[in-house]
């Protein structure tokens, strides 16, 4: 957490230390999981402090996360019979940009505050305030609708509450972006909340959409009466502004392998040439469809590079001058697509980068395969009466992330 002095925001009549914006740190993370290939989400990595810290299992399975604040607010007078102290935060939805630091794509997060709580300090001890036999009877008089464990509406109790003479510790949900107010029927004289403690909610992007890389962005808060943060319009606090900043962290996977000696292929008829040498029958496919094994979270591209002029061939030579071409077309698995869909003996072009393959979910290691086939007019010269011969060629397939 990082304390950024600022400028004084409010001039009141009572002497009130200058007020300062606070920023901190909101990180998820995206890597692909093999365990859970259709589990596209962030996961939040921002240690929980304050209430989910204190009650992970209120927060799990929720997508509730919660951080306390080092900033306090004070009543700058006393409290008098018939005063509210009302709690309103930012509970609707806001958005933030958020940036690739590298290649500058954006994307939207948005976020909402989802609940609110802390620990209220009086001046006094409250049976002293109200005549109270003991803690909790005083506490549930000091206020008119009972003690804060029960949140007025909008807001909902947390069901959750710790008190002392001088504190109660509370937390409530808030459904809706409303005051929800507690009224005292006594008169106090000076109040305080110790910490601010919230918990939040977050709406991040298609990680698989994204590029590889850190996505930063902020979303400012302004503290005190009649802003994001209201504790009370006689609460100040010691800040002025929370400045929430967005750290995406996406590390996607892109990895193709080759079973043993796939390095090295050899182009055949189906079946075998023992047709061909035993009875001169003319083969009328040869080929080899060689697979691979491909992990891959997100977009990517497929260049080819050999010695050709361009297309989806590539010249196979030998020493005694003589020479043909291959195709080369690739298939991908299920749950990656091209620009029309599946992809199904897509062309490889030479030094040409196909168009962008996405998955629709993280494909952990499934089979693809890569086509390489003569058309008839190269096996009609390959298989000429008198001509004996052995052609290679190189062929390099280059598979590039896009993110």
């Amino acid at each position: 957490m990082k304390i950024i002095t600022g400028g004084c925001a409010l001039a009141l009549a009572l002497a009130m230390p200058a007020a300062h914006a606070i920023n901190q740190e909101v990180r998820a993370l995206f890597q692909p999981d093999p365990s859970q290939p259709g589990k596209n989400l962030f996961v939040n990595q921002t240690p929980n402090s304050g209430y989910c810290a204190n009650y992970p299992v209120q927060c799990a399975g929720r997508n509730m996360f919660s951080i306390e604040l080092p900033v306090r607010y004070t009543s700058h007078r006393a409290l008098i019979p018939g005063d509210g102290v009302s709690l309103k935060v930012p509970a609707d939805w806001r958005r933030l940009t958020i940036t690739n630091q590298d290649t500058q794509e954006s994307e939207v997060v948005e976020v909402r505050i989802t609940g609110i709580g802390s620990n209220y300090i009086l001046s006094d001890p409250v049976q002293k305030i109200t005549g109270a036999t003991s803690d909790p009877e005083g506490h549930d008089k000091l206020w008119t609708s009972s003690g804060w464990l029960y949140a007025p509406s909008p807001c909902l109790g947390s069901g959750l509450a710790g008190y002392g003479p001088l504190n109660y510790r509370f937390f409530w949900l808030t459904p809706a972006e409303a005051s929800c107010v507690k009224t005292t029927p006594y008169r106090i004289r000076m109040m305080s909340f110790e910490k601010v403690d919230f918990s939040y909610e977050l709406k991040t992007p298609n990680p698989l959409s994204m590029s590889s890389g850190l996505y930063t962005g902020s979303i400012t808060y302004t503290m005190g009466p009649g802003r994001d943060f209201h504790m009370g319009y006689m609460m100040y606090p010691d800040d002025d502004s929370l400045t929430l900043d967005f750290v995406l962290d996406v590390q996607h996977t892109l990895k193709v392998d080759l079973p043993p000696g796939g390095n090295k292929v050899s182009l055949e008829p189906e079946g075998g040439w023992a047709p061909w040498i035993d009875s001169g029958r003319k083969p009328k496919r040869i080929f080899r469809d060689q697979p691979f094994y491909i992990s891959a979270s997100s977009r990517f591209k497929v260049m080819m590079l050999c010695n050709s002029q361009g297309g989806p061939y590539c010249n196979l030579g030998s020493p005694l001058g003589n020479s043909v071409q291959v195709k080369v077309s690739m298939s991908l698995p299920a749950g990656i697509e091209g620009t029309g869909g599946p992809v199904n003996r897509i062309p490889l072009n030479v030094n040409n980068w196909s168009t962008s393959f996405q998955p629709s979910f993280y494909v952990e290691r499934k089979p693809g395969a890569l086509h390489f086939e003569l058309e008839p007019g190269a096996i009609d010269f390959l298989l000429r009466p008198g001509l004996n011969d052995r052609l290679r060629g190189n062929i390099t397939i280059i598979w590039d992330s896009d993110a």
